[in-house]
């Protein structure tokens, strides 16, 4: 679909099955957010749980709110609610920890579970913080880490070991082809952990089907489950039962409030808690999944990369390139645009109202969060970036003033 006025894109907002979710969003007047890939908007839902949670249980309850107020059964239970949106078994899914911290554990009790040489391996392009992970984790039990070339990794698999994907890019927005991947990885037994990150609340994930049995994700992207929200982790039911996680903590214990000196794992994907669940977090998060009893991913999906397709277009025109696979081919939700001076742009965006993100070394990344973005927003954004462009509006002082967030 190529749009080529600002009436067009109007047209399509009319007719926007999505176009109700704005309004149940707390953005700022004036602001065109297209950073919710990064930190998704708190929506009134989430502010609504989160209220009620501080000033219902907690004022009232106290410490008894932990058995009242279910908040010991909320990690399972949001969990449960997340295992909807990526398409697996409600009990295969916990909340918890950071991305970081997950990935960690699940590597640790997949590696001596997969087949072959024992190896982690990740390509090039993956998130650093992935890589970082990988290596350290590897160092600490005397393995190899092996970084292979983008698009290499499928060949890798042949040799075993774990895998460690991500389902989009985070720079590119490349979307990976889950099945091809996992097919290769069932013919030599290795195991492959997907982060989800960039994906969950876009994509119809459908990962079972797909054959996904590992994953790790964050929830302050597309969920807007707010700053620091917590992570959730993933895996299937017959891999649980073998793994031992490596940092054994007390709620992941079978009787944690029997206090027993010797570690014996919960069943199932419990076993996966360490420390206590951070219950405020945990209640916007709350909040936040409401939204999503009522979204058609695939809807979501079709509507990101409509908008992604609306910037390709309109910067091929403003003679930009792109680290994004072109319009009509399947990514997720974001487009990552190439300027010698992105950095600045993005300032020189941001001061017109339009909040975009930079990725050095010269990334321009502009998200397309469906639940809140209109295709009238994208075009107006790419009016402003055009404008930002042919006048040279970015060639000012301070926007290329750096904070300690970029």
């Amino acid at each position: 679909m190529h749009i080529s006025s600002r009436e067009q894109a109007l047209a399509l907002d009319a007719t926007d099955p999505l176009a109700a979710f704005k309004g149940r969003f707390r953005l700022p007047p004036g602001i065109t957010y297209l950073v919710g890939h990064s930190l998704g908007p708190v929506s009134e839902s989430a502010i609504a749980r989160l209220n009620a949670h501080a000033q219902g249980a907690w004022a009232v309850d106290i410490v008894g709110a932990w058995n009242n107020a279910g908040w010991i059964d909320l990690p399972h239970q949001l969990g449960a609610r997340i295992a909807a949106l990526i398409g697996v078994k409600p009990d295969s899914v916990i909340v918890c920890d950071s991305v970081s911290v997950n990935l960690f554990k699940l590597a640790a009790a997949a590696l001596p579970l997969s087949k072959g040489p024992k190896v982690i391996r990740l390509e090039a392009d993956e998130f650093p913080t992935d890589k970082y992970i990988a290596e350290r984790l590897a160092d600490l039990i005397g393995v190899p880490c092996e970084v292979v070339a983008p698009e290499a990794g499928v060949d890798a698999l042949s040799k075993g070991g774990v895998f460690i994907r991500s389902a989009v890019n985070y720079r590119t927005s490349e979307l990976a082809n889950i099945e091809k991947v996992e097919e290769a990885a069932r013919a030599s037994g290795a195991l492959v952990i997907w982060d989800l990150s960039h994906a969950t609340g876009l994509i119809d994930l459908d990962l079972a089907a797909k054959g996904g049995q590992l994953a790790v994700g964050c929830t302050y992207k597309y969920l807007n489950g707010g700053p620091g929200a917590p992570a959730f982790l993933y895996a299937t039911k017959a891999l649980c039962e073998q793994m031992a996680t490596p940092l054994p903590g007390w709620l992941g214990h079978r009787t944690p409030f029997d206090f027993d000196p010797r570690y014996q794992p919960a069943e199932g994907i419990t076993r996966f808690l360490a420390g206590t669940p951070p219950i405020l977090a945990l209640a916007a998060l709350e909040g936040a999944l409401d939204l999503f009893e009522e979204v058609d991913l695939s809807v979501c999906h079709r509507k990101a990369m409509a908008l992604g397709d609306l910037c390709l277009s309109y910067a091929d025109e403003l003679g930009l390139s792109t680290l994004s696979p072109p319009a009509g081919q399947r990514r997720g939700g974001h487009i990552s645009l190439q300027h010698e001076k992105g950095y600045e742009i993005v300032q020189a965006l941001a001061e017109r109202g339009r909040k975009a993100d930079f990725r050095a070394p010269e990334t321009i990344r502009l998200g397309f969060s469906p639940l809140f973005l209109s295709y009238a927003d994208v075009w107006d954004t790419m009016e402003d970036l055009a404008a930002i462009l042919n006048q040279r509006l970015w060639d000012r002082p301070h926007f290329a003033k750096r904070g300690k967030v970029t």
